[in-house]
């Protein structure tokens, strides 16, 4: 979709040679890019309500002992004088899926699984708007400094293999960030990283509607080489973690709201800008 769009603008505004996309001379740009590539989970571990299983390993119980494919958009638009000012809409898919044959008697949200496959699903998804000031004033160097709001989509649910047991956790909220992101090109290349994070008590975040305690971290570093019309290729290492630890105020019916959860993820992805 963000492919598109930028497809939209440039075919509708004359751009320059050395652009595919924006014009120097304009007081904005768009800069479209995408990813694709590997995750590889390092630690993932979960538990549902009080009573359940506290110390069940997604890697080791729950079959995400390989690499997942991994995809993720992003589109930054610069704005203001020199174009410091940048607002960034991200989409990161997060959908991880196996099945394994169940080793122990396992208890989730008071549901019991004690033999045949487990199929679990993980879905994590999230949205995330950010922006970010560059204090340089280079046009070689960017170092920016801002704050997120990234919206989770969280759908995780245990299965039997039969189908006949069967427990959802869903869940959709805000979560605040702060970010950093920093960038430097050379004659043929650039190098770059970007850190969004925080940790924090969300009850004060949410109204107090819960009692949990989250922390996310976002953090990548990144090498490309500067192509022709604006199209830059490059490699990006990223960690991905965090989760959430205490209790809902308005669980669902017939669960205590308790959970513990803590994922840590590695991702290896080739992308592209256009700038």
């Amino acid at each position: 979709m963000l492919w598109l769009v930028a497809a939209l603008v440039a075919a509708a505004a004359p751009t320059p040679a050395d652009s595919v996309l924006n014009s120097a001379e304009r007081p904005w740009a768009l800069e479209p890019s995408a990813e694709l590539g590997f995750l590889a989970p390092l630690h993932h571990t979960i538990q549902l309500g009080r009573d359940g299983t506290d110390d069940f390993s997604y890697i080791q119980e729950g079959g995400q002992d390989n690499l997942f494919l991994v995809a993720r958009l992003a589109m930054d638009i610069r704005v203001g004088p020199r174009k410091r000012n940048t607002f960034t809409l991200l989409y990161q898919p997060l959908d991880l899926r196996t099945t394994r044959e169940i080793e122990r008697p396992l208890v989730f949200d008071g549901v019991r699984f004690t033999e045949g496959g487990l199929d679990a699903r993980y879905g994590f998804d999230f949205y995330r708007g950010s922006w970010t000031w560059d204090f340089l004033e280079s046009e070689d160097a960017e170092l920016g400094l801002g704050c997120s709001l990234q919206i989770r989509n969280a759908n995780i649910q245990f299965t039997s293999a039969d189908g006949e047991q069967r427990t959802t956790n869903r869940n959709i909220g805000p979560v605040p960030i702060l970010r950093l992101r920093g960038r430097w090109d050379g004659d043929v290349g650039f190098w770059g990283f970007e850190a969004d994070g925080f940790y924090a008590p969300i009850k004060y975040l949410n109204g107090g509607d819960s009692d949990v305690v989250g922390a996310i971290a976002d953090v990548s570093l990144r090498a490309g080489l500067k192509g022709s019309k604006g199209v830059e290729p490059y490699l990006n290492l990223r960690y991905l973690g965090g989760g959430a630890e205490g209790t809902s105020r308005r669980p669902d019916p017939g669960k205590d709201g308790y959970t513990e959860n803590w994922l840590h993820v590695a991702t290896l992805t080739v992308g592209t800008y256009l700038r």
